[in-house]
């Protein structure tokens, strides 16, 4: 079973990343994976610095430059996921050929980039804005703006919500959220009922 995990950043998919992983299932963390391409993939970071010069600076990606770019300009940031889209979505077939029994694919855009086609199963993860916010201000070492910048650029969770099989909100504490996600994969039969 191949499950295909998204929602908006800060609303806590690696949670249930973790209960899938603890069950043996292969993850697929697309944004880890763009950043493993960002240090090995010489034509995803040439394609990026064409389209948006001077956010490559000795090879490196400049990410906050290029995010005060792309997150304020709804066409830049089309442009950008065009890009990294297929660069992800081909490294996924290749951690896929394998055929495992159990996998997730974690990814902001699932659908957008095509991941979705390989899903037995989607799942919305949600959460309220303001716990999204304080999240990422503390994963990201960001400040509030930026947070609500990051947010804002984003799909919202209802639209998350339309599109996916099943929809996990994170409105508690990460125990509580824990306790959703097995009874969730409980439900699924990935988990046995204990």
């Amino acid at each position: 079973m191949i499950l295909g995990i998204t929602g908006g950043t800060g609303c806590g998919k690696t949670t249930l990343l973790t209960c899938i992983g603890s069950q043996g299932g292969l993850i697929l963390d697309c944004d880890a994976i763009y950043h493993d391409l960002l240090r090995t993939d010489p034509a995803l970071l040439g394609a990026i610095e064409k389209r948006f010069p001077g956010t490559v600076e000795n090879g490196v990606l400049q990410r906050k430059k290029l995010g005060k770019l792309v997150f304020s300009d709804e066409k830049a940031l089309n442009d950008l996921n065009k890009i990294t889209h297929s660069a992800v979505k081909a490294e996924v077939l290749r951690r896929l050929a394998h055929k495992p029994k159990l996998a997730a694919i974690d990814a902001i855009g699932l659908f957008e980039g095509g991941l979705a086609e390989l899903c037995d199963v989607t799942v919305a993860v949600t959460a309220p804005e303001e716990d999204r916010i304080r999240r990422l201000m503390i994963r990201d070492g960001i400040d509030r703006d930026y947070a609500k910048h990051r947010i804002d650029a984003q799909k919202s969770a209802e639209w998350f919500r339309e599109r996916c099989d099943f929809c996990l909100e994170n409105n508690g504490t990460q125990a509580d959220f824990q306790e959703t996600c097995l009874a969730f994969l409980r439900k699924l039969g990935i988990m046995k009922t204990n």
